[in-house]
């Protein structure tokens, strides 16, 4: 008998939802053409795109205008910030941001560097959070652009993003936002916030993979990664991958759906039965960005005296699948990042797993996990040789 297999790794990426796929499925097939094209295959294609484009929009609370499509968040992270930096300009961002925010702010400064292009790194608390008055006082009169995330990846922890916008605002500064893990997870509305970019990517919020996008907020003038056609309003050329926009969209309004029912409050029940139980039931562990505003569906939790990456494997080996934090570092040797910024010692924070929940997710998958992990925590620790049976919780 086979065991049942779950899937508590949504952070890393999330099934397609069978709404999604059925709205994609005619444009893989007899729905084929062009959406550059002029003719009635091209139009009914671009009727699809701006369809879609429309219920991004919605989503974000922006118009359809200030949607570019791209291949994910990592392209929509890089068009941001090599799109808004200039030459001689100052970039304020955070430790804790995901690889695409900070490769992409290193790489655009180091290419203008011999003309005085500077970052600067606001540190964050041990919760994972940025002080917004970290942000005021790292502004200088050349600062160009603020990059601080919405969503950890790792600890689901939210950033006080409407205070940074307005700071951003008050020095006419423009400010973008990592939003890819909060999209579909919290409600948004980029008047609000007071960003002039934000980035999103299908396959953190039930869409396919290799499909995003990049709020630019009107007026915003936006350098392209890349050029060839007139694509995106000529923000970002190339043929518009039409089968995954459309999944995009459609995902963007079962989003929307899903959060006006109050579907995050069920989420939020499930992600605290795990994490409640787990910390009943396991000695000395705690949650990475306890008490810290956090996402619905993310918790990251600290076993003393076991390596996590044995951990995850030994519960893959059980049918249940999560992660050490982030897929795109997965197998890399040094510890997390965003931990270590928090002020974990290495050892604590290679001793640290993300559970994260998706819309499939049920009570009995959570109680599947919360059989599982005590055991295996149990067990892992006996093998340890740094385990004290008698260490009290720090």
């Amino acid at each position: 008998m086979s065991l049942p297999r779950i899937y508590l790794d949504n952070n890393a990426t999330t099934p397609v939802l069978p709404e999604v796929l059925g709205a994609m499925r005619p444009y893989f097939g007899e729905r084929f053409g062009n959406a550059s094209s002029i003719h009635s295959y091209g139009q009914e294609t671009r009727a699809a795109v701006e369809n879609a484009r429309e219920s991004v929009a919605a989503l974000l609370g922006c118009r359809a205008s200030e949607i570019v499509f791209t291949s994910g968040g990592t392209e929509a992270d890089n068009l941001a910030i090599a799109g808004l930096v200039s030459a001689g300009g100052h970039v304020i961002t955070s430790p804790i941001e995901h690889h695409a925010v900070l490769h992409a702010v290193l790489h655009a400064c180091k290419h203008l560097e011999e003309i005085g292009c500077e970052v600067t790194y606001v540190p964050v608390d041990g919760r994972g959070l940025v002080d917004p008055g970290d942000v005021r006082r790292a502004l200088r009169p050349n600062t160009k652009l603020i990059s601080i995330m919405m969503a950890n990846n790792e600890t689901g922890v939210l950033q006080p993003v409407e205070e940074i916008g307005k700071i951003a605002a008050e020095a006419e500064t423009c400010f973008h936002t990592d939003a890819v893990q909060a999209v579909g997870k919290v409600a948004i509305d980029v008047k609000r916030i007071g960003c002039h970019a934000l980035s999103l990517s299908g396959h953190k919020m039930h869409a396919p993979q290799g499909v995003g996008a990049l709020y630019v907020r009107k007026g915003t003038h936006l350098h392209p990664l890349f050029y060839g056609g007139r694509h995106e309003r000529s923000r970002r050329a190339g043929t518009e991958n039409v089968p995954g926009i459309v999944g995009l969209g459609r995902a963007a309004e079962l989003a929307l759906e899903s959060f006006n029912r109050g579907d995050h409050k069920t989420m939020i029940a499930l992600r605290d039965r795990l994490e409640q139980g787990i910390l009943a039931q396991v000695e000395n562990a705690a949650v990475n960005g306890g008490g810290a505003p956090r996402v619905a569906n993310t918790t990251n939790i600290n076993f003393d005296h076991i390596d996590g990456e044995s951990l995850v494997i030994a519960l893959d080996l059980k049918g249940l699948a999560v992660s050490t934090g982030a897929a795109c570092s997965s197998g890399a040797i040094e510890p997390s990042h965003v931990l270590i910024a928090m002020g974990m010692t290495p050892n604590r924070a290679r001793a640290s797993i993300r559970f994260s929940l998706g819309k499939q997710n049920t009570r009995e998958e959570v109680d599947f996990a919360l059989a599982l992990v005590p055991e295996t925590v149990a067990r892992l620790r006996e093998l340890s040789p740094t385990h004290n049976k008698t260490a009290v919780s720090i």
